[in-house]
């Protein structure tokens, strides 16, 4: 077999919290005003990515990588992972700020859902004026503090925003509370996961009038309370706090 570069055909996702750009900016096929993600290279059970070119043409990824690990992954991801495809690469379109969420690392993860954590890392591609992020709390917090701010409905006072230009890097791991604000898309390199714990989600419902689910209690021990020491890297090249 002689091998070549694979394109995928992309993983489209509604969301309620997304919009169009991935078409107007990025030329997706989207079908749907509110497409927040599309998957483009995935191997998530439900979600795996099939070949769009070449001998491997309508191939599933998972099987491609079964019959040749190492000409697919490469010696050292074969022998540090087996079969498994450690990445998932997608990108994001903000309409509207996503939930206040976190991701458990790998050991929390195995441990409750037999998966990976989820290591996460963002490219701005694009900013609509004054957007941010929300990257972990202001000061350093604890479990009985977030639990209080969540009850009074002020969760977002102690939790840290940052703002964001195109071109920005933001390195998040796991145990870091977070939120992608209204107004961005980007590109996301992501352990293979897709574990979320939501803790809120501004209260807003969906088109049959429904919130959506929320994991509190899950979330209390996959959190890491202490300030960020974030560093972005930007377009530039230059680090800055």
């Amino acid at each position: 077999m002689k091998f070549y570069p694979l394109q995928f055909q992309p993983i489209l996702k509604e969301r309620i919290w997304g919009g169009t750009k991935l078409k107007s900016i990025l030329n997706k096929p989207i079908t749907s005003s509110i497409t927040g993600e599309s998957w483009e290279l995935s191997t998530v059970d439900g979600d795996v990515s099939v070949i769009a070119n070449g001998d491997f043409v309508g191939k599933s990824l998972i099987a491609v990588i079964d019959q040749y690990p190492n000409e697919i992954l490469g010696t050292r991801v074969f022998q540090n992972f087996g079969k498994q495809f450690p990445l998932l690469f997608k990108y994001i379109d903000a309409r509207e700020d996503l939930s206040i969420q976190v991701h458990p690392n790998d050991e929390l993860a195995k441990a409750r859902h037999n998966s990976f954590g989820k290591t996460e890392m963002w490219y701005v591609m694009q900013a609509d004026d004054d957007s941010n992020l929300i990257v972990g709390f202001k000061k350093d917090s604890n479990a009985a503090e977030y639990i209080e701010n969540l009850n009074n409905n002020t969760l977002l006072s102690i939790l840290d925003t940052v703002p964001v230009e195109v071109g920005d890097v933001f390195f998040l791991e796991t145990g870091t509370v977070h939120a992608i604000g209204a107004g961005l898309v980007i590109a996301e390199i992501q352990q293979t996961s897709d574990i979320t714990y939501r803790l809120y989600d501004f209260d807003r419902v969906d088109a049959q009038g429904k919130t959506r689910e929320l994991h509190v209690d899950l979330a209390l021990d996959a959190i890491n309370y202490k300030k960020m020491k974030l560093k972005i890297l930007s377009e530039a090249g230059e680090h800055r706090q």
